[in-house]
């Protein structure tokens, strides 16, 4: 059986995986879900339900284990979080707020 990486969400750190993530499943590195909506590769804030999969059924918690059935593992290097402090000062600096 061929091994692949899991990217976890929370931690960002990889995980080498023999299987298929299984909804109990947790990041050995911070204990967070492993199979939630936002592990998934179809996870998308910015589209409907924030899910690209049309199909899928409304998850309301994105960050813990459900049941989706076009759940796919998020494979690869995640994108940097953006530093919402820095996001934050500059809009207020923007707006002149005190």
């Amino acid at each position: 059986m061929s091994k692949w990486v899991f990217s976890c969400w929370s931690c960002r750190q990889s995980t080498e995986l023999e299987d298929k993530v299984r909804r109990n499943d947790e990041c050995p590195h911070c204990r967070t879900d492993m199979h939630a909506c936002k592990n998934c590769q179809y996870y998308d804030p910015g589209a409907h339900n924030d899910c690209r999969e049309t199909v899928a059924e409304y998850v309301p918690d994105k960050e813990r284990a459900n049941f989706c059935g076009m759940y796919k593992a998020f494979v690869g290097e995640r994108e940097a979080v953006a530093d919402l402090t820095a996001a934050k000062s500059r809009l207020d600096a923007l707006f002149k707020k005190k």
